[in-house]
């Protein structure tokens, strides 16, 4: 069997940095350590230069969220040659990606990384702006993951939103994320807490992009009246109210700004708990991240942090909006947290990055062969 060469399309990459950057990034790096090629064609950024093999394109600022550039809808020469398509994007970049499959007739393979019309209320006026633009998110979503010959999703959640609320008749295949196991995993924390200047006693927190659409505020209203330290590592547009709110509250919270990669496994073996109030995750991959380390999760009982979260295994959920209960459950973590963190051990091949790739191999070669045997009308 030859493996196939693959082109991949992504409106997000360095010098970005979220979980769809870290996945583009990490499937491409474990594809190629197996001595194939995965190319990348992705918007320019003048602060990143490409590394072989990727395929920067012009691009523009996007004014309604911040760290996103639009993509020009270019095909570069040097990704003609692929066997197997891939976006990462239905937009900008991606379309890209459906144009060079359609002209070429390769088979297209689409990831949903994001529920595009959760994040109308960036580029919406009112409500009912917003509501016009969530619906033009859900048919423009069906447009596009429709004409695709597979769709991935992150989690069986994600699989069933695709297939029932984005409604295409495409075959959908879940394939997680994944972790670089190599590099999370429990480590010392007593440089960190240095760094940082943070005490011995129970700490609580989140690290990840600060938008709006996350409720981090709800980590604010849940810790308040605890004895604990909260730490929020990252930045983005809320970060500013959350700092103004945080003022008001008899609280220990620390705003620690963007973390490098490489201090995130001592920022997760620090927390005793990571705090995930998000509703609108398609898998949750900080989630598995701060798991590799040992380290449990609250998360609410919404989008894919309803599996990705084990109740009494690698965390425990709570309903979405309910501080009470989400503050009860941060205290049960607390309590049971060498348990948790045992059991989140216990759990760890099973998210590592090489286990995904496996799978995305096997649907390449699948896509590839079916493209292939199709009869030509």
């Amino acid at each position: 069997m030859v493996t196939p060469t693959v082109a991949a399309f992504t409106d997000t990459y360095l010098p970005t940095v979220n979980g769809v950057t870290y996945t583009v990034k990490s499937w491409r790096e474990a594809w190629e350590s197996r001595g194939q090629t995965m190319d990348l064609v992705y918007p320019k950024a003048s602060d990143y230069d490409p590394g072989a093999g990727e395929y920067p394109v012009r691009s523009v600022r996007f004014p309604f969220y911040e760290g996103y550039r639009l993509g020009a809808p270019q095909v570069p020469e040097g990704v003609t040659d692929a066997d197997v398509v891939h976006a990462h994007t239905p937009f900008g970049v991606g379309l890209s990606g459906l144009r060079l499959a359609r002209s070429n007739d390769l088979p297209l393979v689409a990831s949903y990384h994001t529920p595009t019309s959760e994040y109308a209320e960036y580029i919406s006026f009112n409500g009912a702006v917003e509501r016009t633009v969530r619906r033009w998110a859900r048919s423009y979503e069906r447009w596009f993951f429709g004409r695709a010959d597979l769709v991935i999703a992150p989690s069986e959640r994600t699989r069933d939103h695709i297939l029932n609320d984005v409604g295409i008749d495409t075959e959908v295949a879940v394939v997680a994320n994944g972790v670089d196991t190599d590099q999370f995993r429990p480590v010392d924390t007593d440089a960190f807490r240095e760094r940082y200047d943070i005490g011995d006693g129970p700490v609580i927190g989140y690290t990840g992009r600060h938008g709006y659409e996350k409720c981090l505020s709800d980590i604010l209203a849940a810790t308040d009246g605890l004895d604990v330290t909260v730490l929020f590592g990252g930045d983005g547009p809320a970060r500013e109210d959350l700092q103004a709110r945080a003022e008001t509250l008899d609280l220990d919270v620390r705003f620690l700004g963007f973390l490098d990669r490489e201090e995130l496994p001592a920022f997760y073996s620090t927390l005793d708990v990571f705090a995930f109030p998000s509703p609108v995750e398609t898998q949750g991959l900080v989630a598995l991240e701060a798991n590799a380390c040992g380290t449990p999760v609250v998360g609410v009982d919404s989008g894919a942090l309803s599996d990705t979260v084990v109740n009494g295994g690698t965390g425990y959920r709570y309903p979405q909006g309910d501080i009470e209960a989400f503050q009860e459950q941060l205290e049960r973590a607390l309590a049971e947290r060498d348990q948790l963190s045992q059991s989140c051990l216990d759990r760890r091949e099973r998210l590592s990055v090489d286990h995904s790739v496996d799978r995305l191999e096997e649907l390449y070669e699948s896509v590839r062969t079916d493209t292939e045997a199709a009869p030509i009308t």
